[in-house]
């Protein structure tokens, strides 16, 4: 039975009006998800301009830029040991488009000062990017040529060794108060305002050691103007292959490196987290950016959000020990 013309126009406006309900029906920001980015990426760093962070966060930048052709704005916003620029993305849109790349401090600032957020549940995890370790050096002077000989010296005068920091609360700080509990010592902690003044004391002998990342050391252990002592991590460094490892060097167990990566405000779609993450992944399998990094003594690892949020609670627990047994307390 064939139907006419007015029943088949009834049954195309039906279909029509059931097809618009079912669309109504999904979240508002499907369509943006699948077509993120569509928009300029507001990627914030909370250190100022200029140093390593900001650096490293630019090659990222340029690199999701030629993947996805829209422009990622690199906003540099420290202050009050990195609170600002943090809050700034704990507060935005979840919508992909206001990132931050940070390191490990973000879960240690807030065991020190009251922050405006929470380091773990205010934000979403995308990817870890780059990690570092801490070289032990000490000046020329100091009359010791390994670690044993060095931690013999420091029980020898307890309190009398000093070390030299960036700045209280920062990973050269806490890397030092890690090995005092790991190797049962106590050296002075020496807060400078920055690694350049720290390294420039060290060298000039007004400080006898630091716990200092590859780029600010490696050049000056060549150079013989500083001695390196033992480096953190599990194999030794392609830089100084002559360098021995903590754990060869009989301390095990200690472990100050720290790590950065990217993360977003919390509630941000899944969809678009896998996306960053992924680009993240890819960008550290090329040459220019594995060399890029390599040559600031930094190392490539990516992890997933779930890896990365695991490293972050994990980390937030390890440092919180460390805070609450060497007894440090700074001022913002």
């Amino acid at each position: 039975m064939k139907m006419s013309l007015p029943c088949l126009t009834r049954l195309t406006r039906l279909t029509r009006l059931i097809m618009a309900g079912l669309f109504a029906g999904l979240p508002a920001s499907a369509g943006a998800q699948q077509s993120y980015p569509s928009k300029p990426i507001r990627f914030i760093t909370p250190y100022a301009p200029g140093g390593s962070t900001s650096i490293v966060a630019r090659y990222i930048g340029e690199k999701f830029t030629e993947s996805w052709g829209q422009p990622v704005i690199i906003d540099s916003r420290g202050g009050a040991n990195t609170m600002i620029g943090t809050d700034i993305v704990a507060k935005a849109a979840p919508d992909g488009y206001t990132i931050i790349y940070t390191a490990m401090t973000h879960v240690v600032i807030p065991q020190f000062l009251p922050a405006p957020y929470d380091p773990i549940k205010d934000f979403a995890a995308v990817a870890s990017f780059d990690n570092a370790e801490e070289i032990l050096v000490v000046h020329p002077a100091v009359p010791a040529n390994n670690l044993r000989e060095f931690i013999a010296l420091a029980k020898s005068r307890p309190g009398e060794i000093n070390y030299a920091s960036a700045g209280a609360g920062g990973v050269n700080h806490l890397a030092g108060e890690f090995f005092n509990i790991a190797a049962g010592v106590k050296l002075q902690h020496i807060p400078y305002k920055g690694a350049a003044p720290a390294m420039t004391d060290l060298m000039g002998g007004q400080v006898h050691a630091s716990f200092a990342v590859p780029i600010n050391a490696i050049t000056l252990i060549k150079n013989g103007k500083l001695k390196g002592i033992a480096v953190s991590g599990k194999t030794r460094m392609q830089a100084l292959p002559q360098l021995p490892t903590f754990a060869e060097s009989g301390l095990s167990g200690y472990d100050p490196g720290f790590w950065r990566g990217v993360m977003a405000p919390a509630g941000t779609p899944r969809s678009i987290i896998d996306k960053l993450s992924t680009e993240m992944a890819r960008m550290l399998t090329l040459p220019d950016i594995r060399e890029k990094l390599q040559s600031q003594g930094l190392d490539p690892f990516t992890t997933t959000p779930e890896q990365f949020a695991e490293l972050m609670k994990s980390d937030m627990a390890k440092y919180g020990r460390v805070i609450k047994l060497a007894g440090i307390k700074i001022e913002n």
